[in-house]
């Protein structure tokens, strides 16, 4: 399972997003970018969110 922390990507917000890939767990990081943080999920912003995706 791969995880990732919203507070990792700067944001102060204990969010956590959980998926079997990255396209999963974009998937659920782009409403939640758009409605909690008022912020558009980029190309450029998805591959920085990449990096911050761990192995749990």
């Amino acid at each position: 399972m791969k995880v990732l922390h919203c507070r990792d990507a700067g944001f102060d917000c204990d969010a956590v997003v959980r998926g079997e890939s990255r396209e999963e767990i974009v998937a659920q990081v782009r409403p939640h970018a758009r409605e909690v943080h008022g912020v558009e999920v980029t190309p450029q912003l998805e591959n920085q969110l990449a990096t911050l995706i761990r192995e749990e």
